[in-house]
């Protein structure tokens, strides 16, 4: 399973904090994968199977704070097991243009990814942070919700959509296995490159 984080609804569809749905809406596009309504989770699922092997691509729809409840029913339901779980999703603390591919860790205050590990039990699933992080100086806390519900601006975009290209591809990476490729392809800083 593959869920990307972000805020249903119109309004927020090219706004930083919906990188999450925008990386797992091209993934699916690229994998021939169309989504739908869930029947027992609040989510838009698109699925794909290859052999023996189903991909489950989710858009949580209970908006970012509370993701964790669509994930949470479509593990119990699918009974997906969390090594087989990757979530995507937006981050402040990275640069735009740079992700971060990890097995598990701490929602770093991410509130999508907090919720999951409340939910879910655990924080011992993948993760892919796209970063969002502001071009020149990070938002105070007073301006960080501001921020992230911002929609990029055109320099931003076209940042996005390369490192969005990236994504998908680490996302393969990570659905075949190849888990330490990918970590070693795309977790690059700037300065590494």
């Amino acid at each position: 399973m593959i869920a990307g984080l972000g805020n249903p609804g119109r309004q927020y569809a090219i706004t930083r904090h919906n990188c999450g749905f925008m990386a797992v809406e091209k993934l699916a596009g690229l994998a021939g994968a169309s989504f739908g309504k869930c029947r027992y989770a609040a989510a838009l699922v698109a699925e794909k199977r290859d052999g023996d092997q189903r991909t489950l691509f989710v858009l949580p729809q209970t908006f970012m704070n509370n993701s964790g409840l669509a994930l949470r029913d479509i593990v119990a339901f699918d009974n997906v097991a969390l090594d087989d779980v990757l979530v995507v999703c937006d981050e402040l603390r990275i640069g735009i243009g740079q992700m971060r591919l990890r097995l598990d860790g701490s929602d770093a205050g991410h509130n999508g990814l907090k919720s999951i590990a409340a939910h879910l039990g655990t924080e011992g699933y993948a993760r892919l942070r796209i970063g969002i992080g502001p071009l020149k100086e990070k938002p105070g806390p007073d301006d960080q919700s501001d921020f992230v519900l911002g929609k990029f601006s055109a320099a931003e975009l076209k940042m996005i959509g390369n490192v969005l290209e990236s994504a998908c591809d680490c996302c393969r990476l990570w659905l075949t296995g190849d888990t330490a490729r990918a970590m070693t392809l795309y977790n690059k800083r700037k300065n590494d490159e």
